[in-house]
């Protein structure tokens, strides 16, 4: 069994600028990806490493964080139109044909979401494994919000009302549950990149319910957030 582990980190970044080799805690934030990753790799055979993106200097940090790369992702995977998986499936070729093999399973690894541990990853890789009929996995986190209580949408009577009305719930703790993605790994068989699926979300996915802290960087609110907890030793787990 081989699988091949993908961290894309684009250049272009609006929302936090230069955000995947900002420095968090004294290391740079993709360094924590990696170093996740090459614990992964001592764990479970068969695991290749490699590194999508459109930029020198991401790709210059990565390799003083240990993951070195020939890849270089085209411009036309780079602009903030391109879906993430059809990044995914070019990289993934692009290593099926130098190393001249089939991998059987694709574990991506998020840059800007790093609060995971190897035991998550190993948990998570025995569900899909385990769970036949799933073409893929994705990491979720208990929701916040639920669309069947609290969560409101405009409707098309101009009115607003609750995302999901279809289902009446008087307390939050009688509405149906959701969680939350946050973004930080996914499995996919390889089977996935054959069928043409263009988002994670399909009708066979599965999920790993993370038991920890776990979210994305979306801001400069959360990447300060995230700096906190890791100064202050206010995670409640080592990464």
């Amino acid at each position: 069994m081989d699988i091949l582990l993908t961290i894309c980190a684009r250049g272009g970044s609006k929302g936090i600028p230069g955000k995947n080799i900002k420095m968090m805690n004294g290391k740079p934030l993709i360094w924590y990806t990696i170093q996740t990753a090459r614990m992964f790799q001592k764990r479970v055979p068969n695991v290749d490493i490699v590194l999508s993106t459109d930029s020198d200097e991401i790709r210059r940090v990565a390799k003083e964080c240990g993951l070195d790369s020939d890849y270089k992702r085209p411009d036309y995977l780079a602009n903030d139109t391109c879906g993430k998986i059809d990044a995914i499936k070019d990289v993934l070729l692009h290593y099926e044909q130098q190393y001249g093999k089939r991998y059987d399973y694709l574990l991506d690894m998020d840059v800007t979401s790093p609060l995971r541990t190897v035991d998550d990853l190993l948990a998570a890789f025995k569900i899909i494994e385990e769970e036949k009929a799933a073409i893929n996995l994705y990491s979720v986190s208990p929701a916040g919000r639920n669309p069947y209580f609290n969560m409101v949408e405009k409707k098309a009577n101009g009115f607003y009302n609750l995302v999901k009305d279809d289902v009446l719930s008087l307390s939050r703790q009688a509405a149906p549950v959701v969680y939350e993605q946050n973004a930080s790994f996914y499995y996919y068989r390889r089977e996935f990149f054959d069928l043409g699926y263009k988002s994670s979300d399909t009708e066979r996915s599965t999920i790993y319910l993370v038991p920890h802290t776990c979210f994305d960087l979306d801001n400069p609110f959360d990447f300060e957030f995230m700096s906190f907890l890791m100064e202050n030793n206010k995670l409640g787990f080592e990464l």
